[in-house]
């Protein structure tokens, strides 16, 4: 064989390892939680603007997600983490405040672990039990009583804190707990519209988005919300489109239901590319529907195009 045979078959296998055998290694690895907080950057800094236009395309093809979003009946945010070096962020009427239901209840967790962090309560198994059935199974006897332990002035006070912003009247609002779920009480509305539980997509993905790099509150209270977020015990809307598609991913989950009012919020970590947040809140009857369609038509959007 001469030489330049062998160099030209070197550079061939060179050529097949960097287009075909490295990026599959790269994308089969499983990401860790939480990512490095080098990578860190302000969510809305890495909008991508092609990324935006082709999920609005694809919604506003639909007669009924058209006219939902028209009516800004439909809201969607998404950020793939896929590269977490790199997150690209994306959304549908991502700052319009809406009913969530029991999506919320993050911000209750959020609350909670801040009063823990700041030593004003303490840990205990009865307080694990509580958090662990507000989110799992969306208990609302639990929440309610977490809600009383820590209070709406102090749930504000988080969520509208400088650090996190997850309530930020100058963009819309956000995330809001003014009721206690259950008959009866006391109310603290958002100042906005008066919403008793309020979420934007843009602001439930920014709860994921800091979680996902540990920069909520700090990286060990981060680690420990992920673990109550973690596999849902309902699997119905994203879970259960998800429990097809990638049944070994790991889930981290929080969702509602009141009527028309349908929500659903996800951080999915799985192997190849499936490593995204996912945020749709619907006002609709058929909205259980409505978000299964939108997380199918998220997973196909950035399934890498072979």
């Amino acid at each position: 064989m001469t030489k330049g045979l062998t160099d030209m078959i070197i550079r061939i296998l060179q050529i097949v390892m960097a287009v075909v055998i490295l990026p599959t290694f790269i994308h089969s690895q499983v990401l860790d939680l939480p990512f490095d907080s080098e990578f860190y950057t302000p969510l809305k800094q890495n909008k991508d603007p092609l990324l935006n236009a082709e999920i609005l395309k694809e919604f506003m093809a639909n007669k009924k997600t058209r006219k939902l979003i028209k009516q800004k009946k439909l809201s969607i945010g998404l950020v793939d983490l896929s590269t977490p070096s790199k997150p690209r962020f994306a959304e549908i009427n991502g700052d319009h405040m809406m009913y969530a239901a029991s999506l919320p209840k993050i911000a209750v967790l959020l609350a909670v672990m801040q009063a823990l962090d700041e030593g004003s309560i303490t840990m205990s198994d009865e307080l694990h039990e509580l958090m662990s059935k507000m989110i799992t199974v969306s208990d609302n006897n639990c929440t309610t009583e977490l809600i009383d332990r820590v209070g709406f002035d102090k749930i504000a006070s988080v969520l509208q804190d400088d650090r996190y912003n997850l309530y930020d009247e100058d963009n819309g609002g956000g995330l809001w707990v003014g009721k206690r779920y259950g008959k009866g009480g006391a109310r603290k509305p958002d100042p906005i519209k008066g919403i008793s539980h309020a979420a934007s997509a843009t602001q439930v993905c920014r709860f994921y988005y800091m979680l996902a790099y540990g920069n909520l509150i700090n990286c060990e209270r981060s680690i420990e919300m992920l673990e109550y977020l973690k596999d849902p015990k309902l699997h119905h809307k994203f879970v259960n489109v998800l429990d097809q598609v990638c049944p070994d991913a790991d889930i981290y989950r929080k969702s509602g239901t009141w009527r028309t009012f349908h929500s659903d919020s996800v951080l999915v970590v799985g192997d190849e590319w499936r490593s995204y947040i996912l945020v749709a809140l619907v006002d609709d009857p058929d909205g259980s529907k409505i978000v299964k369609e939108v997380i199918t038509k998220i997973d196909a959007i950035i399934k890498p195009k072979t």
